[in-house]
Order: structure tokens, then C-alpha cells, then sequence
């Protein structure tokens, strides 16, 4: 098993753009007054890191008996991290999730931090990086983000409105180019 920095930090970069964990401060406050003002950020933190390294490993098999392959997927998820780019870059709304009136492990860890474009991106991470790299950016990105979930009203008022928008904008860009890259490299193109 070899650990390879440029990888660990690449695989990092982009699950942590996927993941947005900063952009989505103002939706954990949402949920955090609806629950009481406590979230159990051990619990959804640990959850969604059991979600994705299950995931990347039982995910291909799964494809597999559903009849897809990993490029065709990769290619998908490309389409699915565009959209989700495109909705940081423009502030549009295309994908509509549910908010549900108790917080705990929906929307928390699933769909928030280990929705369906994290799953997707996990998966294509791993056509182009080694499993044991995606994992070692996996848990740098859950240490990061049950930091930020024990800390988010200070970093909202850090950062500010205007700093949480240009956060979430530059991640967009960076995305933008990752799922371009993808679709690239899963096509021949």
C-alpha cells in the first residue's frame, strides 16, 4: 500500500469542494435552530464517513449487478457535479431537497455531507486515484467537517455573509473544472 501526497491532496480538494461543508454553514444553522440548537455533530460525522468509504468499496459491485460500469457513472457524476457547481457559481437551485423537521442522521450526514454527489465523485475519484489516497482524503474532509459543525456559528460570524458567498463561489469554479476533467478522461475526449 502505497500513500502518494499528490493524490491524498487532490482526492482532498475535491471531496472537500463536493462536500461544501463552508457553503452549507447557512443551511446547518437552519437545521441546528430547528432541532433545538443542538446537533449531534459526532453522530453525523461519523456516519457520513462510514457512508462514503462503504460506498467506495461496495459501489462498483453495485453498479455491476445494475448492468453499469464505473466510467459510464463517472461520466454521470461529471454531469451531477456540474449541476451542483453551476447552482454555487449562479446561486441557482436545481437540486430540491426535503428539510425535515428533526436533525439527526437525514439530512445531516445523508444528504448533506454524504448525498449523491459525493457518492458519485467518490466513485469517480476512484478511475484515476488509489483507494487507500480517496480514504486518507475522506478523513482529513470528516475531521474538517465535524469542526466546522461544532464551530458554526462562530465561523458565521468570522467569515459573514459575503465571505460565505465567495467561499462558495470559488469552490464552484474549482468543481466546474473537476467535472470537466472527468468527463474528459471518461470519454477519450
Amino acid at each position: 500500500m502505497k500513500f502518494n501526497f499528490s493524490q491524498i491532496l487532490s482526492c482532498t480538494m475535491v471531496i472537500f469542494a463536493i462536500i461544501d461543508i463552508l457553503g452549507s454553514i447557512p443551511v446547518v444553522i437552519e437545521l441546528r435552530r430547528k432541532a433545538g440548537g443542538h446537533i449531534q455533530s459526532e453522530k453525523a460525522t461519523l456516519v457520513a464517513a462510514l457512508l462514503m468509504i462503504i460506498f467506495l468499496f461496495a459501489g462498483e459491485t453495485l453498479l455491476k449487478i445494475i448492468g453499469l460500469d464505473v466510467e459510464s457513472f463517472a461520466i454521470a457524476g461529471s454531469f451531477v457535479i456540474f449541476f451542483i457547481a453551476m447552482e454555487m457559481v449562479l446561486g441557482l437551485t436545481i437540486f430540491k431537497e426535503d428539510v425535515h423537521e428533526t436533525v439527526s442522521i437525514v439530512p445531516l450526514a445523508f444528504p448533506l455531507i454524504a448525498g449523491a454527489g459525493t457518492m458519485t465523485t467518490l466513485l469517480s475519484l476512484k478511475t484515476e486515484y488509489e483507494t487507500q489516497n480517496i480514504i486518507v482524503g475522506i478523513v482529513i474532509n470528516m475531521i474538517f467537517v465535524y469542526l466546522v459543525l461544532k464551530n458554526t456559528n462562530r465561523l458565521e460570524k468570522l467569515l459573514g455573509k459575503s465571505g460565505l458567498s465567495i467561499l462558495r463561489k470559488a469552490f464552484g469554479i474549482i468543481l466546474l473544472a473537476i467535472a470537466i476533467k472527468l468527463f474528459r478522461n471518461n470519454t477519450g475526449l
